[in-house]
């Protein structure tokens, strides 16, 4: 095809766009004749937007799909009419199957569900997409495999062919934690359970019980940092006094102590400049290994001097790193540990060592009895020393003599640390390290990508925590029992599919709970497929969880159709009904040589039959409801519910509408047709055949038997007893005494004469089936009138 120079138009009934332009147009659905080398394009479904580059066109998916012809391609240059050559025609084929398929965009959106959506091609990327997701395994299924419970039944799909794959939680070790009365304990335990396995599907969480019981004389190891600085002058002696305070408290509270004792001053490389002069050789050494010997601690705190140093204790995290990450050389133990820092003013930060052409530090212990390379490295940052404090199980508290202002940026980047005030009776400090030694907050090791972890606790009392005070809970006394709700969840699968770990652990102590993380990303149907499975249309395909999944090349809903084939307008043939004209009965489109069914706005509204013939919202209606409201439509046929019959199943086979007041049908006199009395004899009529026009009043029709039992006279005075007893007589004693019309039940009043021209008044009443009669019990002369009677 010869190159293009001018504007190249495309249009859609209107809509035209060139060269950098991008206009959004309604989706397109239906077919459309392109000029090709092969002839003709068929069965195309578009839904997009046009970017003429120059020479391809790109598309990109718009919605509000409607019906809407493909009128043409053509351009504007005096080279002739735009034709398709090799290379144009492999990039539209490109396009077409791509439109065709879904993978540029699919038609019909509205009534799409989050699982449907996403064109899932197995169960394993099916059950990715989300919790409610589900796959249907059904082999003669023919609608979207992947989508949400409900709409899976709804378009046929049974409960036995449904793949849902769930997580689950395992406990591998649950060793009791340890009874606070019980005596000579070698092993304590104050987590449980210690294992466990969870296997995460992605989208929905695994939860399980955390339970921590603080144990009696649980082994503590303390280490006291000291500074000794210039400015220190003044607090020596209060540094002094809380060590010692330290060592006596800390032994009342466990009988399993050691304390530890290393000092800080200034590094040699000191970042002075001008005049200043600045003094204090060494950073950090480390004056006594955790032991037990309290005589020891007491002697070497007493024999510390203060350095010449005149600047801010910049080998502070310097000694905090070494302290942390120099297991051997400081004696750490697999027990609670406590890192308790007294100092005056706040620290140097990392990088103001550049300043002497130092390098950053390596992060690696580098202690022999001193720490002697701050000349070489730069101090640390404070977040990767909070870090290797965490990693160590080491709680930090800082004794301070000043509220300095670096110190409440600190106490931001080290939030697990607690700050003390150094005062001379030393109880800040001490009642913080209680505080912080009955307080348990939970950490949990670095987690996989696409894996989030929320926390729940119940504490004492009933508190119950959420978020970040979901980790933690306070005040806990010896053999207080404590849990969290730990939830796990993957959002999505891991490339690899592998499994992983992670721990959590109660902060300052060595115990953790160890938790391995398995990956759901395949159905067990999977397992179980077939390759090169003949029902895939001579093994162009695996056969899995009741679907063919084609190999590259091909296409189809059993892989039959080749990518090369896929415009042939043989196929055609396969997709009209008894060799009529009509592609896919007009309700859909030929793909394969198979009907695709179009979808509706309405998702409760389908096409459906291999030509797409049928349909479930074209059946006839009553009273605006399909079906009448009391049946399914089913290929344009309706299933009538029990009881219901008719083409709109508008016809009841109930016959309770029919019976009249004296329990018969229609009164005796019709039959009950679709739940509605015809009258069979020409005298009566009404709902149940109980209106007779012609026929005596009822006030004729009782007033010989009302007469009679009332007063003894009248026609029937002989045979009153056999003939009037069907009714129950009341006597009042005037006329405002008898029954008012109501609407629960019809009441008849009544006036007659009697043989003397005498005058009786009552009503006539049918409540329930019984008779009842009310009667004024004295009769009137015949000049009396009464205008609201009969």
């Amino acid at each position: 095809m010869p190159h293009v120079s001018k504007f190249i138009f495309l249009s859609f009934e209107g809509w035209v766009f060139a060269p950098g332009n991008t206009p959004t147009f309604p989706c397109l659905i239906g077919r459309s004749s392109l000029s090709s080398s092969r002839g003709k394009v068929s069965s195309a479904v578009f839904g997009v937007s046009g970017l003429w580059t120059g020479r391809s066109l790109k598309f990109s998916c718009s919605s509000g799909a409607r019906s809407t012809p493909l009128q043409h391609l053509h351009n504007t240059s005096s080279e002739g009419p735009l034709s398709l050559q090799t290379t144009h025609e492999m990039e539209l084929k490109i396009f077409f199957i791509a439109a065709l398929f879904g993978t540029i965009c699919f038609r019909g959106t509205q009534g799409e569900t989050s699982c449907s959506l996403e064109r899932s091609r197995s169960c394993g990327e099916c059950i990715q997409v989300g919790e409610e997701c589900r796959w249907c395994t059904d082999p003669d299924f023919l609608q979207f495999r992947c989508n949400d419970l409900q709409s899976l039944k709804k378009m046929g799909c049974g409960s036995a062919f449904i793949e849902n794959p769930r997580g689950s939680v395992t406990i591998i070790q649950n060793m009791p934690v340890t009874d606070p009365t019980r005596k000579h304990r070698e092993e304590l335990i104050q987590i449980q359970p210690q294992k466990l396995t969870l296997n995460l599907r992605p989208g929905e969480a695994q939860s399980f019980q955390l339970k921590f019981r603080r144990a009696e004389d649980y082994p503590i190891d303390l280490y006291y940092l000291i500074d000794l600085s210039f400015s220190m002058k003044e607090d020596l002696e209060k540094i002094k006094n809380l060590g010692s305070s330290l060592m006596m408290e800390m032994s009342s509270i466990t009988s399993r102590f050691r304390i530890g004792l290393g000092s800080v001053v200034e590094t040699a490389a000191s970042p002075c400049t001008g005049q200043q002069q600045c003094t204090g050789p060494f950073s950090f050494k480390n004056l006594l290994k955790l032991t037990t010997d309290m005589e020891q601690f007491r002697s070497l705190l007493g024999q510390q001097q203060i350095s010449g140093n005149l600047d801010s204790p910049k080998g502070g995290f310097d000694a905090l790193m070494q302290g942390a990450v120099c297991d051997d050389a400081i004696g750490w133990g697999n027990v609670t540990r406590l890192l308790v820092f007294a100092t005056d003013a706040g620290f140097h930060f990392t990088g103001d060592g550049k300043l002497d052409g130092v390098k950053l530090p390596d992060g690696k212990c580098r202690l022999e009895n001193m720490y002697n390379l701050s000349q070489f490295y730069s101090n640390f940052a404070v977040a990767r020393v909070d870090q290797k404090l965490r990693q160590n199980d080491i709680q930090t508290i800082f004794a301070v003599t000043e509220t300095h202002p670096l110190f409440k940026q600190e106490k931001k980047l080290l939030p697990e640390s607690g700050f003390g005030t150094l005062s001379t009776a030393s109880s800040d400090v001490i009642s913080l390290i209680k505080s912080l030694s009955s307080e348990v907050i939970l950490e949990n090791s670095k987690l996989p990508e696409g894996v989030t972890i929320t926390y729940q606790s119940r504490c004492k009392n009933g508190l119950v925590g959420e978020g970040e005070f979901g980790r933690k809970c306070s005040n806990i006394s010896i053999g207080d029992e404590v849990s969290f709700t730990i939830s796990i969840q993957a959002n999505k699968c891991p490339k690899q599919g592998q499994s992983e770990t992670i721990k959590i652990k109660p902060l300052g102590f060595t115990e953790e709970v160890e938790i391995v993380l398995n990956f759901i990303c395949e159905c067990s149907c999977q397992a179980k497929g077939e390759e090169k499975s003949p029902i895939c249309h001579n093994g162009n395909g695996r056969f899995e969880c009741g679907a063919c999944r084609c190999y590259d090349g091909r296409i189809g809903r059993q892989c039959e159709c080749s990518i090369d084939d896929i415009f042939s307008d043989a196929l055609d043939a396969n997709c009209r009904r008894d060799n009529g004209t009509d592609i896919c009965s007009n309700n859909g489109d030929c793909i394969c040589g198979t009907c695709d069914c179009r979808k509706r706005d309405n998702p409760e509204e389908r096409y459906s039959g291999k030509f797409c013939e049928c349909d479930n919202f074209n059946c006839d209606r009553s009273n605006n409801k399909l079906c009448g409201g009391h049946g399914r439509c089913e290929c344009r046929v309706c299933i009538c519910d029990p009881n219901y019959t008719g083409s709109a199943c508008d016809c009841s086979l109930d016959t309770t509408t029919c019976l009249a007041t004296n329990k018969q049908i229609c009164n005796g006199r019709g039959i009950c047709q679709c739940g509605n009395c015809k009258c069979t004899d020409p005298k009566f009529q009404g709902p149940t055949c109980e209106i007779c026009p012609t026929c005596p009043g009822v006030c004729v029709q009782h007033k010989e038997c009302v007469q009679c039992r009332a007063f003894g006279t009248g026609e029937k005075r002989n045979t009153c007893e056999r003939d009037c007893s069907y009714f129950n007589l009341i006597k009042v004693k005037d006329h405002d005494k008898l029954p008012q019309p109501v609407e629960a039940f019809p009441l008849r009043h009544c006036k007659e004469r009697t043989e003397d021209d005498s005058w009786f008044y009552y009503t006539y009443a049918n409540i329930n089936g019984k008779k009842e009669v009310h009667v004024v019990e004295t009769l009137d002369a015949p000049r009396q009138t009464w205008g609201w009677w009969r």
